[in-house]
């Protein structure tokens, strides 16, 4: 049985820099990003906290040229995007 995909939400301010994406490369980019954290949440990299909110996590492609910063909920059927830089 294949992994099932989280559903993916966006922060306020994740949400804001969708909107601000024109060019059909960087919704490309970030299409295939979501698509891989969606499958596999341990894909990014963990980024150094103090511990007090969600484990925040960051995925970055080289080739696609875009990074997401991201956490997972408790359940682990939602990733919530916070950051998207393309």
């Amino acid at each position: 049985m294949a992994p099932r995909r989280a559903r993916i939400a966006f922060s306020d301010s994740a949400a804001k820099q969708l909107e601000d994406l024109t060019t059909e490369r960087a919704i490309h980019a970030l299409d295939r990003a979501l698509v891989a954290i969606s499958v596999d949440h341990e894909i990014g990299e963990p980024i150094p906290a103090d511990g007090t909110g969600p484990e925040l996590r960051q995925y970055a492609d080289e080739i696609e040229d875009v990074r997401v910063l991201y956490y997972v909920t408790a359940l682990r059927t939602v990733v919530v995007v916070a950051y998207i830089e393309t």
